[in-house]
C-alpha cells in the first residue's frame, strides 16, 4: 500500500483504477524559416483556428458545467487576443524563427511571469497561458489530444491538466483527477469542483507507468491518494464514499430551506465572488446574497484602471442577477500580493504592511471616486452595500464618508438614480478589532476578514509554507478579537459577518453562532454544507 498527500480540490472520495495520462510529446526545436511572411500567415491561421476551438470548448463547458465555469474559455480567448503576447511571438518569427518555437518561448516566459507572482489566484493563471500556447502549438504541428483508452471510469493521474484537457475528456470515464502540479485555485480545479470530482493537486507522486491499472483511492477529506489499499482500508473508505454520496444528495434537499438553528437563531449564509461570472454558482448553491464582491479583479491584468462605465456595467450585472438579494462590494483592495503597475506601486520590503487597499484609495482619491460613482449608479438596480478594507482608525472612516457624501451629491445634481446603500468596514487588523466599539458608531456593519486578521494577530505570513505548522487559525487570541468585534458591533446596532476562510470552517460554526455572528460568507461550494451545520445547532 502506497500513501501520497496532495491538496484537496473537493472533499469527497473516489475509488477505481489509476490511469496514467501523458501528453502527446513531439520534438519542438528552433528552426530557421526563410519565408517570414508565410510563417506569420501560418501563425495567424493557427490563432484563428484556436479561437474557433475555444468557442467549441465554451459551448461544451456550457452544457456540462454551466455558464460560470464556461467563462474560463472566454478568458482564454481574451488572452489569445492580448497584443503584447501576439506581438512578442511575431517579433520572434520576424527574426526567422519557426512559429511553433516562438509560441513556446513566449508562452513559457509569460507563464513564468505569472507563476512568480505573490497572489495565488494570479499564479494559477500561469497554467492558462500554457494552455492557450499549447493549443496554438498543437494546431501548428498538427497534433491532437489523446482520448482516455479505458472501458471503465478511472482515476486520472497526470503531471498537470489544462482546462482544455479537463473539459474535453469523456466525463463518464473520470472518477477523479490527481495531478503532480497545479493549484486549488486553477481553472482546472474549478472545473473539477463543478463536475463534483474529488480531486487532488500538488500531489507528491511520480508519474510512473507501473501505476497504470492499479486500484487507488482519492480521499479528499484527508488529502490522500492511496494506491493498492489494504482490504480493511478499502472497506472503510468504500463505506465512507457511499456515505459521502448519500450526504451530497441530501444536501441538495436543503435548497430553499432557511439557515436557522433548532432554537430559532437565524444566520445569513452569503457567498464570496470575484466577478460577474461567479454569480451563477451563487444562485445554483442557493446563497442568500453576496457577502464579498472582490472588486480588485476588475483592476488586474490590464494596463489602465477600469473606467466608471466599465465598473458600473459589472456591478449592475451582478445586482440585477441577484434580483434584490444583498450584494456587498468591497472597494479596491490592491497592493500587497495584488499588483497593478498603472497605480505606481513601488516594490516594498513588507508589502502586507504597506501601501495597499484603503490607503491607496485615500491617497489617490480620483480612482476611489470613480469606483464609488460606479457603485452608487449601479445601486439603483438592486440591493448594494459597500465595505472598505484595511481600516485602522475612525479618521479613515470620516474621510471616506466625506468623499461618499460628495459623490452622492454629485450624482444627485446630475439626476442619476441611486438606491439606499449600507456602509461597512472590514475588520482585518487587530487595531480595528480593539477599537471596534468606536468604529461601530460610524458604520452599519462589520465584515471580519479572518485571513488577514490571523496573519496580523499571529505575526505569521499566511503564504509561508514553513510556518503552516504553527499558523493556528483557531488561536484563542483570534477568537477573542472576533467575539469583541461582534459584541461591540451589536452595542451600536451594527450587524457583524465573517467573510474569511474561517466562515466555512464548520468546526467553528457553533462558536460563531453563540457569539452572535449575523452572517457567514463563503465560497458557493460550501453554502449547503454550512446550512446543514447551522440547522443542526
Amino acid at each position: 500500500m502506497i500513501k501520497c498527500t496532495g491538496k484537496s480540490v473537493l472533499k469527497g472520495i473516489a475509488i477505481g483504477k489509476l490511469y496514467v495520462y501523458r501528453k502527446k510529446e513531439f520534438s519542438l526545436v528552433k528552426t530557421r524559416v526563410e519565408d517570414v511572411q508565410a510563417e506569420l500567415k501560418r501563425f495567424d491561421q493557427a490563432v484563428e483556428e484556436a479561437e474557433k476551438q475555444l468557442e467549441t470548448l465554451y459551448q461544451e463547458a456550457l452544457t456540462s458545467v454551466g455558464e460560470s465555469e464556461a467563462k474560463i474559455f472566454e478568458v482564454h480567448g481574451m488572452m489569445l487576443e492580448d497584443e503584447g503576447y501576439l506581438e512578442d511571438i511575431k517579433n520572434m518569427i520576424k527574426e526567422n524563427c519557426n512559429a511553433e518555437y516562438a509560441v513556446k518561448e513566449v508562452g513559457d516566459n509569460y507563464s513564468q511571469m505569472f507563476a512568480a507572482m505573490d497572489n495565488e489566484y494570479m499564479r494559477a493563471r500561469s497554467v492558462d497561458i500554457l494552455d492557450i500556447s499549447s493549443k496554438v502549438i498543437n494546431i501548428l504541428a498538427g497534433v491532437g489530444q489523446d482520448a482516455i483508452k479505458s472501458d471503465e471510469p478511472v482515476i486520472l493521474l497526470a503531471d498537470d491538466l489544462t482546462p482544455s484537457e479537463t473539459i474535453q475528456m469523456d466525463k463518464n470515464k473520470v472518477l477523479a483527477f490527481v495531478t503532480i502540479h497545479g493549484s486549488a485555485n486553477s481553472h482546472t480545479a474549478i472545473l473539477a469542483r463543478s463536475l463534483n470530482l474529488p480531486s487532488l493537486v500538488s500531489t507528491d507522486i511520480a508519474l510512473l507507468d507501473e501505476y497504470n491499472g492499479q486500484t487507488a483511492i482519492v480521499d479528499g477529506f484527508n488529502e490522500e491518494l492511496i494506491i493498492n489499499p489494504m482490504d480493511d482500508v478499502l472497506s472503510a473508505l468504500s463505506a465512507k464514499r457511499d456515505e459521502w454520496i448519500s450526504e451530497t444528495e441530501s444536501l441538495r434537499k436543503l435548497i430553499g430551506k432557511e439557515n436557522v438553528t433548532t432554537d430559532g437563531r437565524r444566520v445569513n449564509v452569503y457567498c464570496n465572488i470575484g466577478g460577474v461570472e461567479d454569480v451563477d454558482r451563487v444562485l445554483e448553491a442557493d446563497g442568500g446574497g453576496i457577502g464579498l464582491f472582490r472588486s480588485e479583479f476588475l483592476y488586474l491584468g490590464r494596463d489602465s484602471a477600469p473606467t466608471e462605465d466599465e465598473q458600473f456595467e459589472s456591478y449592475k450585472a451582478v445586482l440585477e442577477k441577484m434580483n434584490g438579494k444583498k450584494v456587498i462590494i468591497r472597494t479596491l483592495d490592491i497592493g500587497a500580493d495584488k499588483k497593478a503597475d498603472y497605480l505606481g506601486l513601488d516594490p516594498e520590503e513588507n508589502p502586507a504592511l504597506g501601501y495597499r487597499a484603503i490607503r491607496i484609495c485615500l491617497n489617490q482619491p480620483d480612482i476611489f471616486r470613480t469606483q464609488l460613482r460606479a457603485i452608487y449608479r449601479a445601486s439603483a438596480y438592486g440591493t448594494a452595500s459597500i465595505m472598505f478594507p484595511m481600516i485602522i482608525s475612525v479618521d479613515e472612516i470620516k474621510k471616506i464618508k466625506e468623499i461618499v457624501a460628495d459623490v452622492k451629491k454629485e450624482l444627485a445634481d446630475e439626476n442619476i438614480p441611486m438606491g439606499e446603500v449600507e456602509l461597512g468596514i472590514m475588520i482585518e487588523t487587530p487595531a480595528a478589532a480593539i477599537i471596534s466599539d468606536e468604529l461601530a458608531k460610524e458604520v452599519e456593519f462589520f465584515s471580519i476578514g479572518t485571513n488577514d486578521l490571523t496573519q496580523y494577530t499571529l505575526a505569521i505570513d499566511r503564504q509561508n509554507q514553513k510556518l503552516e505548522n504553527i499558523c493556528d487559525t483557531h488561536h484563542s487570541a483570534i477568537l477573542r478579537l472576533i467575539r469583541m468585534t461582534v459584541e461591540n458591533g451589536h452595542k451600536e446596532n451594527a450587524w457583524v459577518g465573517i467573510c474569511g476562510e474561517l466562515a466555512s470552517d464548520t468546526s467553528l460554526t457553533k462558536t460563531f453562532v453563540d457569539m452572535g455572528v449575523d452572517e457567514l460568507s463563503v465560497s458557493p461550494t460550501y453554502v449547503l454544507g454550512l446550512r446543514k451545520t447551522i440547522r443542526e445547532i
